[in-house]
């Protein structure tokens, strides 16, 4: 039975696993001590838990379990990283290399850095979404001390060239950071194979809960260290104080290890999902795929339709949860930023909707979706004077428009 409103917007959040929750419940009533008590037993079995966890986000990535400092999230853990490292190398270098369409949590922290004397330099990716190793290579400096690349874009799902870039920035002696939080789970990430120094991801969207985060922090070739941004207690290996959250920490490390048992059968499921929603939609005239088609994450789809106002196209949608534009910023009216930096106009970037599928996404979903965008697009075109002069051979970019 189809339930409404269906839920494609997996890549803002996603629905918490019951596995999860279930695993979380006793260290609400139960088991409530701190892990910081070392005196008795309830603190004892808080600890145990936290170790616990603490090895099952770490067999996801193949790191070691000592390498994981748990944070609020992803912005934390992007914050911790990118600031923790310009503290600590500020005397080894000052300039920082990113790109354009990262996430804000990278971005604006780069931004504040530049107020304290920081040099970034941020790439501008190729229309497919990707940064390449000859742009990184020619951005390099002998004050780069940090490279910081996403993995896997939020809105666009286009898959950076991770490990080329890490072995590039180990050759240069430069750390570097990825902000993996859509990676995570969805596909292998490898911290060793891959050259990372460390990686910053969130529980919550990976199907664990909300205000739990990881960052990767590597111990060895090369040993690293950050400067904590958050004092007190001297908590995870004085890299983050403050009182372990022991529930989310557990819910968190329960969601890795589902994620490394279904990752393999979930992303084939996934991208045949995608896969057709795209072949339907994309039937639709002047419809265009937004990012890279081969080198991406297989739940992912962003979709631009022509000639339709971004605002009206949500509402013609409301039956489906998506975004348009990025969640994270989506409280304002201004076009995605990322599809902007890809080339897009505003126009394109306005009318484009991203689709995230997830674990919870069955195929009778898929077909309704379809079919309700197709509608949906159809009827606005229709009420469209654009689409209208667009149909009757009308150049738009030569139309001079007055105001009344």
């Amino acid at each position: 039975m189809l339930k409404l409103p269906i839920y494609l917007d997996n890549n803002a959040t996603t629905k918490p696993d019951p596995q999860v929750v279930e695993a979380m419940l006793p260290y609400f009533t139960e088991f409530y001590g701190n892990a910081a008590s070392r005196n008795h037993s309830f603190g004892w079995k808080a600890e145990e838990a936290v170790d616990y966890a603490r090895q099952q986000v770490a067999d996801l990535i193949n790191a070691n379990s000592k390498e994981i400092i748990f944070t609020s999230g992803a912005t934390e853990s992007n914050n911790l990283a990118i600031k923790g490292v310009f503290e600590m190398y500020r005397e080894k270098g000052n300039h920082i290399i990113t790109v354009n369409i990262e996430h804000k949590a990278v971005l604006d922290t780069c931004r504040h850095l530049e107020k304290m004397g920081a040099e970034v330099t941020y790439l501008k990716p190729s229309i497919d979404g990707l940064v390449s190793i000859e742009q990184i290579k020619n951005a390099i400096k002998p004050e780069t001390i940090l490279i910081t690349v996403m993995y896997a874009n939020n809105e666009i799902g286009c898959i950076n060239p991770i490990k080329e870039i890490g072995e590039l920035a180990h050759q240069n002696n430069i750390l570097f950071h990825t902000d993996a939080t859509q990676a995570i789970g969805k596909i292998p990430v490898d911290v060793i194979a891959d050259n990372i120094d460390l990686a910053s991801f969130s529980g919550h969207k990976i199907y664990g809960p909300k205000g739990i985060g990881a960052l990767y922090v590597r111990r060895k070739n090369p040993r690293v260290k950050v400067t904590s941004q958050i004092d007190g207690g001297g908590h995870e290996r004085g890299m983050r104080s403050g009182t372990l959250n022991v529930t989310g920490i557990v819910g968190l490390g329960k969601a890795c290890e589902i994620a490394g048992k279904q990752m393999a059968e979930e992303s084939q499921r996934l991208s045949k999902l995608r896969d057709k929603l795209e072949a339907e939609l994309l039937k639709l005239e002047e419809t265009y795929l937004n990012g890279s088609i081969t080198k991406r994450l297989p739940h992912v789809s962003n979709i631009s339709f022509k000639y339709i106002e971004g605002e009206g196209l949500m509402m013609g949608v409301k039956d489906i949860a998506v975004s348009s534009g990025s969640a994270c910023t989506s409280a304002s009216l201004e076009p995605s930023y990322v599809l902007k930096n890809l080339g897009l106009d505003d126009e394109l970037a306005h009318s484009s909707l991203r689709f995230g599928l997830g674990r919870f996404t069955t195929e009778e979903e898929i077909d309704y979706t379809i079919e309700h965008v197709k509608t949906a697009v159809t009827k606005l075109r229709e009420m469209s004077p654009l689409w209208e002069m667009f149909k009757e051979g009308i150049d738009l970019k030569t139309v001079e428009w007055t105001e009344h």
